[in-house]
């Protein structure tokens, strides 16, 4: 299965996208349990444990009913996760983008975190801060946690794995490298395109998917998550030694080689440049890139 969250002229809600329909899950909700449903985004559909209930829709009638479906032209794609509980990182995961840059290969995850509201969606644009000269896209896959879950085995942990998405982790590596930690660095505003859609572990196997990055047109990054250094369960049962993990947590799972500040020469986002990051079986997220003249807020 295929969800979004999606915008329309009249609402913003989560849906399933089949071809070139929406099936609006707060609608059909409402239709098959006769009580309201709103789910904000694919993350209030998680947090809500409406997925439990999705078995007893009947999809395909559903999709056959005009009053819950909704032209995939007419909307609007936002982040499928606009908020998430929790994004956490992980750093040096592909051998190759360890070699470039002359690190060891790490015996264990690297984990770092991000701020939840840097979140931004397909289409919308990443904010170079004026704080910085040095800001650095990472396309990465992106797994969703789907329920509550804690000391997971590497065995367990696909059940609790919702689907998988497209990352983009935004880096001013002049002020990460500069703090000695990374938290300041890749939590600006809009440093964590998300998007366009997650797909569940059903269609998609995770094990060896293509990834590519282009800015305007260039390729900087491609690679497969078949080189991961730890892959999905490994990292999924890490975490949840770390700490509990929630409906709607993103688990970046690191980057290929080809990033810009290991480029020789160096190479940087600058205002007017457009990315286009592609994953095999997910699709492709664009988002452009802007100077920051927005007003501050009080």
């Amino acid at each position: 299965m295929r969800f979004i969250t999606f915008q329309s002229p009249t609402r913003v809600g989560a849906g399933l996208i089949d071809g070139k329909h929406v099936l609006d899950l707060g609608l059909a909700y409402f239709r098959v349990f006769k009580r309201p449903f709103r789910f904000a985004d694919v993350g209030d559909f998680l947090a809500q444990g409406a997925l439990a209930q999705l078995p007893r829709l009947d999809r395909a009638k559903c999709f056959s009913d005009p009053k819950v479906i909704l032209p995939r032209d007419g909307l609007i794609l936002k982040a499928p996760i606009v908020r998430p509980p929790k994004i956490v990182c992980v750093g040096l995961n592909y051998r190759d983008h360890a070699e470039e840059q002359k690190a060891p290969i790490p015996e264990r995850p690297l984990l770092f975190a991000k701020a939840a509201n840097s979140v931004i969606g397909p289409d919308a644009s990443i904010v170079l801060p004026a704080m910085s000269e040095k800001v650095d896209p990472e396309i990465e896959l992106g797994v969703v946690i789907k329920d509550d879950c804690s000391r997971l085995s590497p065995q367990e942990a696909m059940d609790h794995v919702f689907g998988f998405t497209i990352i983009l982790d935004v880096s001013a590596r002049d002020c990460q490298y500069g703090d000695k930690q990374w938290y300041r660095g890749k939590s600006f505003r809009t440093f964590m395109p998300q998007g366009p859609l997650i797909v569940t572990p059903d269609e998609l196997d995770c094990k060896a998917l293509d990834l590519e990055l282009r800015v305007n047109g260039e390729v900087r990054q491609k690679g497969t998550t078949a080189n991961l250094i730890h892959g999905v369960p490994e990292l999924v049962s890490y975490v949840s030694q770390v700490h509990d993990l929630e409906p709607g947590d993103l688990l970046a799972t690191g980057t290929p080689a080809g990033v810009g500040v290991f480029r020789d020469p160096p190479v940087f986002l600058k205002p007017g440049d457009m990315l286009r990051a592609t994953i095999q079986g997910i699709g492709t997220m664009e988002n452009g890139v802007t100077a920051d003249v927005g007003p501050r807020r009080h």
